[in-house]
C-alpha cells in the first residue's frame, strides 16, 4: 500500500515540476506558448519529462534548465554572461557541476564541525599567494548563501584584495575604513544576485594593515557583524607572505586550510598549523584545490 501511495505522489510531484519548469521557461524568455504547446505534445507522445522534450525539439539546452530548476528550488544562481562574475565564480554559473558539488560537501562539513556548533566566524587561508584562497572563499560565501544562511564574506586580505573584483563590487569603500573608524555598516554591500549574500570589500589601500588588523575595533566589529550575520568568512593574505592570516585566524577562532596541489609544501602547512595551535585557535579542515 505505502508503494501505491509513494508512487501516486511522486507522479503528481513530477507533473507539477514540469508545469512550473514550463511556466519559469516561459518567464525567462526560452520558450513561447506555442513551443510550450509542442513540448508537452511530444512529451505526452514518448512519455518524457517536460525538460527532455524540449530539449529533444532543440529548444532548449542543458543550461536552461539547471537555471529554471535553480529558480523553482529558490536556489540563487546566473547564467554565463549575466552579473559579470568571473568564470572562476563556479557556484554561481554552474551550481551542478560536480566541482561545485564537493564545494557543498565542504559546506556541509563545515556546518555540521564548525558553524553547527555555534561559532560564526571563520578564517579562509592559503599558504603561498596563488594558492586560490580569494577563489575558494568567495565560492563557499556563494554556497552557504544558497543554503539560505546569512551569509558575509569579509575580504580580509588588506594586501591584495580581489573581492571586490569578483563580486563586481566598488571597493571603495571597506574594511580598512572600519578598522580606522571611518565607515560603519554602510560600508557592506549585497551581492544583487544573492539575497543571502552580502560583501564587506578590503576598502582603500593602506601601508599598515598590520597595525589595523590588530586594533581592538577589530573584534567590536566582528562581535557586532556576528549579532546580524549567520556565517562569515574571512578572505585573509598569504601566511608566507604577511603576519595577518595568523591574527585574523586568532580573530575568528578558526581556520580552514587552502592547500593547492603540487604548490603547497607539506612543511609549510605543518609549520602554520602549529603557529594557529599554539594561539589557541582551530584548524577546521583543508582543502585541496587543483588549477
Amino acid at each position: 500500500m505505502s508503494n501505491q501511495v509513494s508512487s501516486i505522489v511522486t507522479s503528481a510531484t513530477a507533473a507539477r515540476k514540469d508545469a512550473n519548469i514550463g511556466r519559469l521557461l516561459i518567464e525567462q524568455g526560452k520558450l513561447t506558448m506555442e513551443e510550450v504547446d509542442s513540448v508537452r505534445r511530444l512529451q505526452k507522445e514518448d512519455d518524457l519529462r517536460f525538460g527532455e522534450a524540449a530539449k529533444r525539439l532543440g529548444l532548449i539546452s542543458d543550461s536552461d534548465i539547471e537555471q529554471a530548476l535553480s529558480r523553482q528550488f529558490d536556489y540563487p544562481s546566473v547564467q554565463q554572461g549575466q552579473g559579470n562574475y568571473p568564470s572562476i565564480l563556479r557556484a554561481a554559473y554552474e551550481p551542478f557541476s560536480a566541482e561545485v558539488e564537493a564545494l557543498r560537501g565542504v559546506r556541509s562539513q563545515l556546518m555540521l564541525r564548525w558553524f553547527g556548533a555555534g561559532h560564526k566566524t571563520l578564517a579562509i587561508a592559503g599558504i603561498n599567494s596563488g594558492d586560490g584562497t580569494s577563489f575558494l572563499a568567495a565560492n563557499l560565501a556563494v554556497v552557504f548563501s544558497q543554503l539560505g544562511e546569512q551569509t558575509l564574506l569579509v575580504d580580509a586580505n588588506l594586501r591584495a584584495p580581489r573581492q571586490h573584483t569578483i563580486f563586481n563590487l566598488d571597493g571603495d569603500l571597506g574594511l580598512a575604513e572600519v578598522l580606522a573608524g571611518r565607515a560603519g555598516m554602510e560600508a557592506l554591500a549585497t551581492v544583487e544576485s544573492f539575497v543571502d549574500l552580502s560583501l564587506l570589500p578590503a576598502g582603500s589601500a593602506v601601508p599598515n594593515s598590520q597595525e589595523l588588523i590588530n586594533r581592538s575595533g577589530f573584534t567590536v566589529m566582528n562581535d557586532t557583524l556576528s549579532e546580524r550575520f549567520d556565517i562569515i568568512l574571512y578572505d585573509t593574505p598569504a601566511c608566507a607572505s604577511a603576519a595577518d592570516a595568523l591574527t585574523i585566524t586568532a580573530r575568528a577562532g578558526g581556520v580552514l586550510l587552502v592547500v593547492r596541489k603540487d604548490h603547497t609544501r607539506v612543511a609549510d602547512l605543518t609549520a602554520f598549523g602549529d603557529q594557529v595551535r599554539r594561539i589557541g585557535a582551530e584548524v577546521v579542515g583543508t582543502v585541496l584545490v587543483s588549477f
